[in-house]
């Protein structure tokens, strides 16, 4: 719509006359706008995260109180909380899903202005989201086997020396920078503070260790707990069936990741060619047209991106599954 010469005119004499009240009476209309909506945000974000902390403590006594049934929902729910203590983020699961949803709104309208068409915009960013929470999940796994490897190489370096006793095996190991990595030592040197120093016994402290190493350090830790109450002569040999374990676990996993790299590297080079193919095919000005500038082209469009997309979390959610598998084994 044009606005005719009238309106333009008087439109310019209001802007000009709230200008002129403004500095010849001294308002400031505006002074306090920006404060107003800082205010608002922070009055937001405390509503936001008072809920959350809410139905933390809500679910953490449901937990408590019943055992859920394993669905959807719950798998999400162990998936996040995994991964937030891998990346070791000061966030609660709710806190966290409300940033998702906010994001992912966020990402809806920017869509939006490039596709015009809301449908077509969710569906990409469903399917955007999707790679990057697979993308996050990725990463914190392989935080888990750089944990698992390190855990494995402490174990391999205690086990030889606990005929001397635990506690004293792991004040040896902790003599030098090189035997334990720095991404547990935290740990055992908590572990002889609690126990020289906190007043907790070789069971409490070591069930505090185990608790923070995570289910890798179960054999290691039930093993210390008998031989530390129930020591008999060659009695230490049973730790070294814990190095023989992490030899064949490492063989597991070289034999795992080659074969995940593997299916990465095919899926990969497959969507690099579909994606010089649609590339090189833009250069014909009917096709480009078409696939750019119609509903139907960016139809098509949303359909190969969502499958692409969709193709990588199969991919990933399989290795996820073969790797359960031989777990389980």
């Amino acid at each position: 719509m044009i606005l005719s010469f009238e309106v333009k005119l008087a439109l310019a004499l209001a802007l000009a006359t709230f200008i002129f009240i403004n500095v010849m009476f001294n308002v400031r209309f505006f002074a306090g706008t920006w404060k107003f909506f800082l205010d608002a945000a922070s009055d937001l974000l405390e509503g936001v995260g008072k809920r959350n902390a809410h139905r933390y403590l809500e679910r953490r006594k449901k937990e408590a109180i019943t055992k859920g049934k394993e669905n959807l929902i719950s798998k999400y729910n162990t998936m996040v909380e995994s991964a937030i203590i891998d990346f070791n983020w000061p966030l609660t699961l709710e806190s966290f899903t409300t940033a998702l949803g906010v994001s992912f709104v966020f990402l809806v309208f920017a869509v939006l202005l490039f596709m015009k068409s809301f449908t077509l915009s969710v569906a990409i960013s469903i399917s955007v989201f999707i790679v990057i929470i697979t993308a996050f999940i990725m990463q914190s796994k392989s935080l888990k086997a750089a944990k698992l490897e390190s855990i494995m190489d402490a174990e391999d370096i205690i086990c030889p020396l606990a005929h001397e006793g635990v506690f004293v095996a792991i004040k040896k190991s902790l003599e030098s920078d090189e035997y334990i990595d720095n991404s547990i030592r935290q740990y055992f040197v908590q572990f002889v503070n609690n126990c020289e120093n906190n007043g907790y016994s070789f069971r409490q402290a070591m069930e505090i260790l185990n608790k923070q190493l995570g289910p890798k350090f179960d054999n290691f830790a039930k093993k210390a707990i008998t031989f530390e109450y129930n020591e008999r002569k060659g009695m230490a040999d049973i730790f070294m069936d814990v190095v023989d374990d992490n030899a064949i676990l490492r063989e597991i996993n070289r034999k795992k990741d080659k074969t995940f790299r593997k299916m990465n590297r095919d899926f990969m080079l497959k969507t690099l060619i579909i994606v010089l193919f649609f590339l090189y095919a833009l250069t014909v000005p009917e096709f480009k047209d078409f696939m750019i500038g119609t509903t139907a082209g960016k139809i098509i469009n949303t359909i190969l991106l969502s499958v692409v997309c969709m193709s990588f979390a199969r991919c990933q959610a399989l290795q996820g599954d073969l790797e359960t598998g031989k777990e389980n084994k």
